[in-house]
Formats: structure tokens, sequence, C-alpha cells
């Protein structure tokens, strides 16, 4: 699932000063990259937010693009680094929090005016049994699993997005979706 060139285009434009030329790649790709960070954090409202420090690291970064490149598992890899990031921020917020007992949890709202756990099937294209099978995945497998078999990506993409080798990628993804397999096997009636 290479980049057509379109997307190489789009971006050299962008980094000669052509806005019109980001928000054309902002278009081409960002549904896609929703969807990978809505599966990777769990929820529509970060993902969102994901997305948007995505791209404001692309901008950030455009002067160190090497022209002529697909831009698309470059933009992986910062939307992945970028959810990493955000995982751990969570995991040690939540820590601190658990130590607080007089910490209360404030209800959730959605922006989008969906209730709670309803996502776009748009930006995420799994069912909810299935997305749920996948939270319970150790994260590297289902960031290998993600990548190469719901967003497409070669197995040499998905280790260069995660900063892995092809070899662990294909065993992450194999692992994780005969776990997969198990677990929405339980779920059938």
């Amino acid at each position: 699932m290479g980049g057509s060139g379109r997307e190489a285009e789009l971006m050299n434009r962008y980094c000669d000063g052509d806005a019109r030329a980001f928000d054309q790649l902002y278009q081409l790709v960002a549904s896609k990259l929703l969807g990978y960070l809505v599966s990777l954090a769990g929820d529509r409202a970060t993902a969102e937010d994901l997305l948007q420090q995505t791209f404001l690291k692309l901008h950030e970064a455009r002067n160190i693009y090497v022209r002529g490149a697909d831009p698309v598992p470059w933009l992986y890899t910062i939307a992945h680094r970028t959810a990493l990031d955000e995982l751990r921020r969570r995991k040690r917020v939540r820590v601190r929090a658990e130590e607080t007992p007089s910490a209360g949890a404030e209800p959730r709202a959605e922006l989008d005016g969906a209730p709670e756990g309803e996502r776009s099937k748009e930006a995420d294209p799994l069912s909810q049994a299935t997305q749920a099978a996948l939270e319970q995945l150790p994260l590297q497998q289902r960031e290998a699993l993600l990548l190469t078999k719901v967003h497409g990506r070669s197995v040499r993409e998905a280790a260069q997005i995660t900063g892995s080798t092809p070899g662990a990628i294909k065993l992450r993804a194999h692992r994780a979706y005969a776990t997969l397999r198990q677990l929405l096997k339980k779920e059938a009636p």
C-alpha cells in the first residue's frame, strides 16, 4: 500500500510553502491516521487530539523531510510515537491519581454528540467486539496487527514506524491474530 507519489508531491509543495498542499495532504491521509490512533488510544476524542499533534509535529519537522520520499510511513511513525507518549503519560497520571484517594473522576464528555462508546464508522472500521478484543492485546502486538492488517502497511513499513524489525513485526502480528481469533470465538453466540 505504498504512496502513489501524490502524497510526496503534496509534501514537496508544502515544504516549499504551499498551504493548500498541506490541506490536500491532510485530506488524503487524516482519516487513515485517525483510525489507527483510535485503535491505539481507545477513544475518538483522544485520537483526534493525537491527530492534531501529529500534524503539528509534521509542520515543525517539514525541514527534515527527504524530498520525493513517501511521507505516509513518516506520518504513521510520528502518529505512533505521539500515541505512545500519550499512553505513557496516561499511565503515569493514572498511577498518581490512584495514589490520591480524594481524586474523583469527572464524567466523560463526547464532543461529537455520540453516546460514550460509540465511534464513527468512518474513522474506526472495527466492530465494538473487535475493538474490545484488540484492547486486551499487549500494545506491541496490537500495533503490529493494526499497522499490517487494518491499515495495510507493509511489514517493513510497520517495523520502521514502530522502531522494530520486520521479523519482530511478523511475530507480533501473528501472535496478535491468533489471540484475537481466540478472544472473538469466546464472544461469538
